[in-house]
């Protein structure tokens, strides 16, 4: 495939046209770095490559044949639903997110297991009192989504002895999982003995409101951690959980609705930390590397390890 015009807008868009102004591999093709509210029907019709996190509000195929999303996520090019053509490529950008999100949720996971929060309110009494600390090798850890992320998140916490069991669609053993389930397999006894329950699935037709009054009720005391998508979780039922106990705490980096709105009840909850979607920031020198390499495997033929199934929706 032959790529000539490449329209890149969003929020990096200032950044990666700093980053890719002298790029040989660029030379000779049309290229575009154009603000989100800038974007025209022009230039849409003019591209054959379009390069952003999401699509623009007036978004159109054109003569595209190639779109990449800066993010690992590609739920919002999935809601154009019925509209994807066949012969247009959906690629999504591959970096260091497993890793990313591993420090992220192992950061709750130390500052829960250390009683962080126990030590700071005993501090304010001036009270002295020796609690023991509990070790990361006795925990138990259920992540769902055992994609490569996952995958990275597994093998993080592996290192320090945790057991990790993954639930994915399939239910197909993947390296560094004590065991995974499918979706189905899920029942009352899958969460008993869980401390963590960590969500990085995509989101999908199968996933959409998947964490609900059910599943929720199977957990035992848990802290939830939602680093996948905020529409895989009824908040509504996660708040419940919380007042009734299933859940201990939730800590939550993504929302249905970004920018959280300021009367969301998740705000002053007590059981809940909210995080700005920032557990796996994709950096303009990221985008910019993932990108390249896969330009040139579209152009070359080459393997596409960040190729989207659009039918399945990752």
């Amino acid at each position: 495939m032959k790529i000539t015009n490449i329209l890149f807008t969003g929020r990096l868009v200032k950044e990666l046209e700093r980053l890719l102004n002298s790029e040989e591999m660029l030379k000779g093709r049309g290229v575009r770095f154009v603000a989100d509210e800038e974007v025209s029907s022009e230039d849409l019709d003019w591209a054959d490559a379009y390069v952003a996190f999401h699509p623009v509000a007036h978004f159109q195929f054109g003569n595209l044949k190639w779109v990449h999303s800066l993010g690992a996520g590609v739920d919002r090019y999935m809601a154009l639903g019925d509209r994807w053509p066949e012969d247009v490529l959906l690629t999504r950008t591959i970096t260091s997110f497993g890793r990313k999100i591993g420090e992220y949720a192992l950061s709750y996971m130390l500052k829960e297991t250390q009683l962080h929060d126990r030590f700071r309110d005993q501090q304010g009494r001036a009270e002295w009192k020796m609690v023991s600390p509990r070790a990361l090798d006795e925990m138990k850890v259920v992540v769902f989504g055992t994609g490569e992320i996952g995958q990275e998140l597994a093998r993080i916490l592996g290192f320090f002895g945790v057991q990790v069991d993954g639930v994915s669609r399939s239910g197909a053993d993947k390296d560094y999982f004590f065991r995974v389930m499918s979706l189905c397999e899920v029942d009352d006894s899958s969460f008993t003995e869980a401390d963590f329950i960590i969500n990085t699935l995509p989101l999908t037709k199968e996933t959409v409101g998947l964490f609900d009054e059910r599943l929720f009720g199977c957990m035992n005391q848990a802290v939830f951690i939602n680093v996948g998508r905020g529409g895989t979780v009824d908040h509504g039922a996660l708040l419940n959980a919380l007042d009734s106990g299933a859940l201990k705490e939730a800590v939550l980096d993504v929302f249905e609705e970004e920018p959280l709105p300021a009367d969301s009840p998740l705000w002053n909850h007590p059981g809940v930390t909210v995080t700005p979607h920032i557990s796996a920031i994709t950096t303009p020198e990221e985008a910019v590397v993932c990108f390249l390499e896969t330009l040139e495997a579209v152009e070359s033929g080459g393997e596409l390890r960040n190729r989207v199934d659009v039918g399945r929706g990752y």
